[in-house]
């Protein structure tokens, strides 16, 4: 069966895009630590990050460096965080987490809860 991130990359399910190209897609956590919180995945399922295929490997980072890049300017935070867990979901990902202090990567605190309008409103703001 196919990863809950791979029916987003189907659109299957929706998101809230901020980036793709042929090969990832960013798209805002629904659940984030932050807002701005991005989610940064491989098109191809691969379950775990470091499984990739060493073109996708060598090439997501760049591809998250610009998607942070437009996360620091759009919220103004002190750095943007990377996190690979993947626990979450069966599928490679990276956590991009605007930065003011280390507990804004606390994973373990409660999430927000942000309405879609106010996500939509923000990743249109990130792709702009």
């Amino acid at each position: 069966m196919a990863s809950l991130f791979t029916r987003i990359v189907r659109g299957e399910i929706p998101c809230h895009k901020v980036a793709e190209d042929d090969r990832f897609l960013a798209f805002l956590d629904i659940a984030p630590l932050r807002m701005g919180h991005t989610l940064v995945i491989p098109k191809l399922e691969v379950d775990r990050f470091f499984d990739m295929p060493d073109g996708l490997l060598r090439d997501i980072m760049p591809f998250a460096r610009d998607v942070a890049m437009r996360i620091k300017q759009v919220t103004d935070c002190d750095r943007v965080g990377v996190s690979v867990i993947g626990l979450e979901v069966p599928h490679a990902h990276v956590h991009l987490i605007p930065l003011d202090r280390m507990s804004d990567m606390d994973f373990t605190r409660p999430k927000l809860q942000p309405g879609q309008d106010e996500l939509a409103a923000l990743a249109a703001r990130l792709r702009a």
